[in-house]
């Protein structure tokens, strides 16, 4: 069965259908200029509608040890997913004792991954547009020919662009076993739908690869 990350879940309609809807990660965004930013506090808020269920995933882009920890002071996370920092990696790992997604743009074939760095994740997804003042959740497809023969060193998750409409055929053509969605189910920019959510959801799970 795929496995499916909802990212920026930032209101309490969103954190519960992605519950009810069986996703298998919950994903907080804690970077600034996005429009999925939640503060520890509202993170910690959400995910207290739900004792258990999905594991949380904390989103960082370039972080500090401390911005981690000033977090994980507030609000429980199980995974962290790091964008940039790629030389704190190592120290993340040792100081949080969590795991750790790390997340790669790519455009060609040449920018797929070949060393894991320790992370125990790799999310795949397109590098962000000229101009764009975040590293993902833009809504970008990448080419995902380029896939096609690549020796992944570490488990993966598909993500950039992708939508209900478009995620059965990302699945078959990449052979994807996680993916991750954050604007593909959204009404407009930041706010989820709980409607998409379910679709997106099931429509991962019901395909094949």
């Amino acid at each position: 069965m795929i496995g499916v990350k909802i990212c920026g879940i930032n209101d309490p309609v969103a954190f519960d259908t992605a519950v009810e809807a069986g996703a298998d990660w919950i994903g907080f965004v804690f970077f600034p200029p996005s429009p999925r930013y939640v503060t520890a506090e509202t993170a910690a808020t959400l995910s207290r509608r739900a004792t258990s269920g999905p594991p949380r995933v904390g989103l960082f882009v370039n972080p500090t040890e401390a911005a981690i920890a000033g977090v994980l002071d507030t609000v429980h996370l199980d995974i962290l997913q790091i964008y940039g920092a790629l030389d704190l990696l190592p120290a993340i790992k040792a100081r949080f004792g969590l795991p750790i997604w790390r997340a790669a743009g790519v455009t060609t074939a040449t920018d797929l991954p070949t060393d894991p760095l320790d992370a125990d994740r790799l999310l795949i997804e397109a590098k962000p547009p000229a101009g764009a003042n975040r590293p993902g959740g833009n809504a970008t497809v990448f080419d995902w020919s380029i896939l096609r023969g690549w020796s992944a060193p570490a488990p993966w998750m598909l993500a950039g662009g992708l939508t209900p409409d478009n995620i059965a055929t990302a699945i078959r053509e990449t052979g994807a076993d996680a993916v991750d969605v954050s604007s593909g189910v959204e009404s407009r920019t930041g706010v989820k739908d709980p409607g998409l959510i379910r679709a997106f959801i099931a429509a991962a799970k019901g395909a094949e690869r």
